[in-house]
């Protein structure tokens, strides 16, 4: 199964007066990875508009293990997971100097068509270009 590591480390503007990641921005740090993955597959935003497809975000979640701070490096993981009816891709967050895994999540896509009409299964082409 396909997956992807992406080194990251903590800036200043993610951080609250405590120097604590605010809870949002764990999905911020999914979606460096996401893209990255896509990414490995030759499979970017541009690639699937051109095939006339579009994958909104339809369900999401994280699990926050322990807080992240202000300089942290940390490294994001993301992997497929299911492309039947929709694409799941899973994440861990993990702090590479203790390996501990920080926070996990994953994302659901819908796949739509060019009009915007949701598809009821994952397309072939798509299909293809996820399974390694």
């Amino acid at each position: 199964m396909r997956e992807v590591s992406v080194p990251y480390q903590i800036p200043f503007h993610d951080v609250d007066s405590l120097n604590i990641v605010w809870h949002g921005h764990y999905y911020k740090y999914f979606e460096l990875a996401r893209t990255e993955l896509y990414r490995s597959c030759n499979f970017d935003i541009a690639d699937m508009k051109h095939l006339g497809f579009s994958f909104p975000v339809i369900e999401s979640n994280c699990r926050y293990n322990k807080p992240l701070y202000y300089g942290q490096r940390i490294t994001i993981t993301a992997c497929f997971r299911e492309w039947t009816n929709y694409v799941l891709i899973a994440y861990s967050i993990l702090d590479p100097v203790i390996g501990k895994r920080l926070a996990y999540g994953y994302t659901k896509q819908a796949v739509c068509d060019a009009q915007g009409l949701l598809l009821m299964e994952v397309p072939k082409e798509v299909d293809d270009v996820i399974v390694d």
